[in-house]
């Protein structure tokens, strides 16, 4: 299993046991909120490197 796939995951388990807790949106906004956050602290040249990668997996 890829850790794309382990992130993934974990991610829909956190959801899963934040809903009945905190609200469906509020929920939502941790799951989708907590990777944004994190790309956006990256430096520029990080950021470069994650999406050249990515470009490189889709064209395999």
């Amino acid at each position: 299993m890829s850790t794309r796939t382990k992130i993934i995951i974990g991610g829909v388990a956190v959801g899963v046991l934040l809903w009945p807790l905190i609200g469906f949106w509020f929920s939502l906004l941790v799951v989708l909120g907590v990777p944004v956050a994190a790309y956006l602290m990256l430096d520029p040249s990080q950021r470069r490197r994650l999406r050249r990668i990515n470009r490189k997996e889709i064209g395999r």
